[in-house]
């Protein structure tokens, strides 16, 4: 598509313009909210843009909306009539008190803008069909990814998850429909590649060249695995349910093109809440700029780290975005045996063990310790037990914690998986 229909601004100062205009927009929208009475009362609307003004603006964070009722949310956080709401996003965290977020027509507009641009920039073009694995439901992403191709008259297999299409029917429709594209969350694509490589169809002799991936994090590893299965080129892209999608990587794969006219992007400090400079990790705070006529986002902790730069040409209309990068940190971790393993950390050394073809952890008290129970299926051709060894030692020299090798059959870790929205590799069972 053309960067006009993508509405995709020509220059860094048609950019700030457009930003500016829209921050201000955005305050004087937070200030028709009973939540943020008397939060926004001494902004000076005229300088808000201005660093030192901006900064008083309070940090919206999740527990906060946790923390009211669902009659408190609806009625003193959100604004605009109940009549204007085209439909609900649910949010995608996995923890806590599920919110579910009203959009409005104008909303959705935009929200449909920017699943086109990250779609543009992986380069979907109108030739492509594409099968999407994405879930299908409340949380926006399946069916918006679906509706945002067809629009730019893609051909799309709507699939959804495993969770309504079974993983053995999604492989069928891959062979029959030959799709040039796939669409869906790393570790699904993954499970998918090894149930297919487990009833003898290779997917990287298929047609599928491109591969589009959301919803969770994706490590070098991770990507690596997923291309080496699929015998495609892997893009990833990056969303939040409080926003819209926001960004996607581009050929570099070296971060998303965060779009900064939709999504107002800092990056601060995590202790002191100051900006950090160009290139630092920092805590990633948003501003809804145009989603935000029913839920007006103000300065909202993502709890992503990330680093932000400014400025870095590739020879495409998207080098007017900046390019944010996350570090990962706020992956998860578990404590065992006193030792902290990260989850993210754990999923890499894994992947990138070339005799392991699929694996899940878990947790668990036995023995009177702490176990770390490694299911791993082994790669072919290889001798069990002399593999099984090499996983435990390479963990536990990384690790300093000795895991129990669990051989698992080959398909078995896909198919556990199956009908789950995202799968849970590592589960601490302690309790």
């Amino acid at each position: 598509m053309s960067s006009n229909e993508l509405e995709i601004p020509k220059s860094e100062n048609e950019l700030n313009l457009v930003q500016a205009g829209r921050r201000r927009e955005a305050v004087e929208q937070a200030r028709n909210s009973r939540f943020f009475q008397g939060k926004l009362k001494n902004i000076d609307l005229e300088n808000v843009t201005e660093p030192e003004e901006w900064s008083k603006i309070p940090v919206l964070d999740k527990e906060q909306l946790r923390a009211m009722s669902d009659d408190e949310f609806y009625n003193d956080f959100c604004i605009g009539s109940r009549d204007a709401v085209s439909e609900f996003w649910r949010s995608g965290g996995s923890t806590g008190k599920p919110l579910f977020y009203p959009r409005t027509k104008e909303d959705m507009r935009y929200g449909m803008i920017g699943f086109k641009r990250a779609l543009d920039l992986a380069g979907f073009v109108k030739s492509d069909i594409t099968h999407n694995s994405l879930p299908l439901g409340i949380h926006p992403a399946g069916h918006v990814m679906s509706r945002a191709a067809c629009d730019m008259e893609l051909g799309v297999v709507w699939a959804g998850g495993g969770n309504t299409l079974p993983s053995g029917s999604q492989i069928d429709l891959i062979r029959m429909f030959k799709p040039s594209g796939w669409i869906g969350m790393a570790s699904y694509g993954i499970q998918l590649g090894n149930l297919a490589r487990s009833e003898g169809l290779d997917l990287a002799s298929s047609s599928v060249e491109k591969i589009l991936c959301s919803a969770e994090p994706l490590s070098v590893s991770k990507r690596q695995k997923l291309s080496s299965l699929w015998g495609a080129s892997v893009r990833d892209c990056y969303g939040m349910t409080e926003a819209m999608m926001l960004g996607c990587e581009d050929e570099a794969c070296d971060g998303f093109r965060f779009w900064s006219d939709f999504c107002y992007p800092e990056v601060v400090d995590e202790n002191t809440m100051e900006p950090v400079s160009d290139g630092e990790p920092g805590l990633l705070i948003v501003t809804s700029l145009v989603t935000n006529n029913a839920t007006p986002f103000l300065r909202w902790n993502s709890g992503d780290v990330v680093t932000m730069r400014n400025g870095v040409v590739r020879g495409t209309a998207y080098d007017v975005f900046p390019l944010i990068k996350h570090t990962h940190r706020t992956a998860g971790f578990v404590k065992v045996r006193g030792v902290n393993i990260g989850f993210t950390d754990l999923e890499d050394l894994m992947f990138k063990d070339k005799s392991v073809s699929d694996f899940r952890v878990e947790i668990l008290w036995d023995e009177d310790k702490d176990q770390l129970d490694l299911h791993v299926e082994m790669a072919q051709g290889l001798d069990p037990d002399a593999a099984a060894r090499a996983v435990s030692e390479n963990v536990h020299r990384v690790f300093g914690v000795a895991p129990r090798i669990i051989p698992a059959p080959d398909g078995s870790i896909a198919k556990a998986f199956e009908g789950t929205f995202k799968p849970v590799r590592i589960q601490d069972l302690r309790k």
